[in-house]
């Protein structure tokens, strides 16, 4: 093989990972969603029922708004979504949703107090701000999910569940054995629209203890 020169078989496995992910892009478009991590939920959904009829949902890390709209449409009129991110959301707010620019590292009292320990469900698709340093982004990953499992069981009730995106890394045995002390059941889910070179991994807690 001629130096530099990428091999057929590399290019036809580089070609289909790229046109999967250029149909999840096309479909989110086409079903009125800003991005194609939608349908990671939605796979999640499919398989675990995290979100029912009436539900009150917190959705952290919720720009740019595919989660929270799936989430408000599954709890429907008699629920109710709570979005919390870093950046405001472009989008139109459901009328059965709310949205949060704010830390969650620092949350406002006030925030919080709207939240109460009223919320069946937790979803967090959070994730850094990446360097490129695998190990890195892990840790970082890792502090991210911890705060979003301590705000998720203040605010959760009994038998409420937790649905968190994770880099998978050194700390991840620990954070999964944090959120198997908490729920009665508890999966590793890698959804199929996730990109195959990702790290991201999201841990599903089923009833809170």
């Amino acid at each position: 093989m001629i130096k530099g020169q990428v091999p057929e078989q590399m290019k036809r496995k580089v070609s289909n990972q790229n046109r999967r992910n250029d149909h999840y892009s096309r479909q989110a478009k086409k079903d009125r969603f800003p991005a194609r991590s939608v349908y990671k939920l939605q796979e999640i959904q499919r398989r675990f029922k995290v979100i029912r009829k009436g539900d009150r949902v917190l959705d952290l890390g919720c720009s740019p708004g595919s989660w929270l709209l799936y989430a408000a449409e599954l709890a429907g009129k008699d629920g109710y979504v709570t979005g919390i991110d870093l950046k405001p959301l472009k989008i139109k707010t459901p009328p059965n949703a709310t949205v949060y620019t704010a830390d969650i590292f620092s949350l406002d009292e006030s925030i919080q107090a709207s939240l109460g320990n009223t919320v069946h469900t937790v979803i967090s698709d959070m994730a850094p701000a990446t360097t490129g340093q695998k190990g890195m982004d892990a840790a970082r990953s890792f502090h991210l999910s911890m705060a979003a499992l301590t705000l998720a069981l203040e605010v959760m009730v009994p038998g409420g569940n937790f649905v968190c995106k994770i880099f998978q890394g050194e700390e991840f045995e620990e954070f999964f054995n944090s959120v198997k002390d908490e729920f009665r059941s508890h999966k590793i889910f890698k959804p199929r629209s996730s990109r195959k070179a990702s790290k991201e991994i999201y841990v599903i807690g089923k009833g809170k203890k």
